[in-house]
């Protein structure tokens, strides 16, 4: 029985996007572990419901630094917030790129966003992977790699009972973890074992093709596609996705030009560029030998909006990557509009399209187009099925509990069923 501390799931406990996480300690401190935007029709619920006032939280742990992770933080500041902000260097690094970005849509004027931004850096701090660190109060935490995207990680906390002399209570927040063998990244670090797990579970209800079946997936797409001398539109998250894709179509081989026109996606290129540190060991292998993982000879970058307008009217054939991924806004949206009313042309989705989402319409056929559709399914940064059960069973003891959050109904029921096959009653 745990009576040291009280877990709250406030976003992303029955869906995917707008992951947020209280931890209320019984000695009086609150932990916040991620903040994020929800998109689509996921729900969002108000800072006035939380059971803490933001005023009362004394940290906030950021997993990674994607929109649906950290989105609501600059909300979280206005609404009293004056903690910690703890994560990794890499996330250190992406999250006021990351912000400055969400926050230009937000109606602040530019001083206001200056000031968010600066308490925002004078907030967080980075921390190294693989260490033990202490908190106030007894309480200690580890940030394990989760291999999702720069700078990822899943989050174990130990809790003392400074009144009894017995072993912690520790929890894990897995994060959003990757899957083995993703471009640049190292895998996925091994979990210590804990008495409770808050784990993900986006995939849960399936498995994913290999990344050599995916790459050669692609492939066999982008030749069938391009033979129309069409344009190929990819939609993409500026971090993660691009660099994945840049990597990808490097190795290929890709012969037509290839647009990234995105500000925010060339920005967060040359974040991972710079942080070469943290690649895996294909990565710096590819560099050492003069072959940079992030760049090719017909990669072409797009900042000025004077030439996003111009690249409107291109011929193809040619690749255009732009965000958003779901095609909730930024450029991505002006060549939709553009271009897929030409049958020459095609959009390839390669990420999750969140219910609501113009993405997610397109893929449903809701959006009516004259060009083709493709969605590559098993491309993703998330792990499958067998990969988060697989993590959870590399654990040296099975956790006591297994709570399942960031998932759609049929996902988590079908990874919690996954785990009790293999694990046997879990919680």
């Amino acid at each position: 029985m745990n009576n040291l501390i009280k877990v709250t799931h406030l976003g992303a406990d029955n869906c995917v996007t707008g992951s947020c996480h209280l931890i209320e300690t019984d000695n009086g401190v609150n932990i916040l572990v991620d903040c994020g935007r929800a998109q689509g029709d996921d729900p969002e619920l108000p800072f006035s419901r939380f059971p803490v006032h933001p005023d009362k939280i004394d940290y906030l742990f950021i997993t990674h630094a994607h929109i649906d992770h950290i989105g609501r933080v600059p909300d979280l500041i206005d609404a009293g917030f004056r903690g910690e902000i703890i994560c990794t260097h890499p996330t250190k690094a992406l999250l006021l790129p990351m912000l400055h970005d969400a926050l230009s849509f937000t109606g602040r004027d530019e001083k206001s966003v200056r000031k968010i931004e600066n308490m925002i850096d004078e907030l967080s701090w980075g921390f190294e992977y693989r260490q033990t660190f202490s908190l106030k109060r007894g309480i200690t935490f580890f940030l394990g790699n989760a291999g999702h995207i720069l700078g990822s990680c899943f989050i174990r906390f130990s809790f003392n009972d400074s009144s009894k002399a017995s072993h912690p209570y520790t929890v894990i927040f897995s994060g959003d973890l990757g899957c083995a063998d993703t471009p640049i990244l190292p895998d996925p670090d091994t979990p210590d074992t804990c008495d409770l797990l808050i784990l993900e579970s986006t995939y849960g209800d399936r498995n994913h093709s290999s990344r050599k079946e995916r790459v050669k997936t692609l492939e066999s797409v982008l030749e069938k596609v391009l033979a129309d001398n069409g344009i190929v539109y990819i939609p993409a998250f500026a971090l993660g996705r691009t660099q994945e894709l840049i990597y990808e179509l490097d190795r290929i081989g890709i012969a037509v030009p290839v647009f990234i026109d995105s500000p925010l996606g060339l920005e967060i290129t040359k974040i991972y560029s710079d942080l070469e540190e943290f690649w895996d060991m294909d990565a710096k292998k590819l560099k050492a030998m003069g072959d940079h993982p992030l760049d090719f000879r017909n990669l072409y970058s797009v900042e000025r909006y004077r030439d996003h307008r111009r690249l409107l009217d291109i011929k193809g054939p040619c690749i255009i990557i732009a965000g958003s991924g779901m095609c909730t806004g930024g450029r991505i949206v002006d060549h939709l509009e553009h271009g897929l009313d030409d049958p020459k042309n095609d959009i390839i989705f390669v990420g999750y399209q969140a219910k609501g989402t113009p993405g997610r319409r397109i893929v449903e056929g809701r959006t009516p187009v004259k060009a083709g559709i493709y969605t590559l399914s098993g491309y993703s940064a998330h792990a499958d099925q067998n990969g988060l059960v697989n993590w959870v069973r590399s654990m040296p003891e099975p956790p006591k509990e297994i709570r399942l959050v960031h998932g759609d109904d049929g996902a988590r029921k079908a990874l919690s069923s996954a785990l009790n096959r293999v694990m046997g009653k879990i919680s």
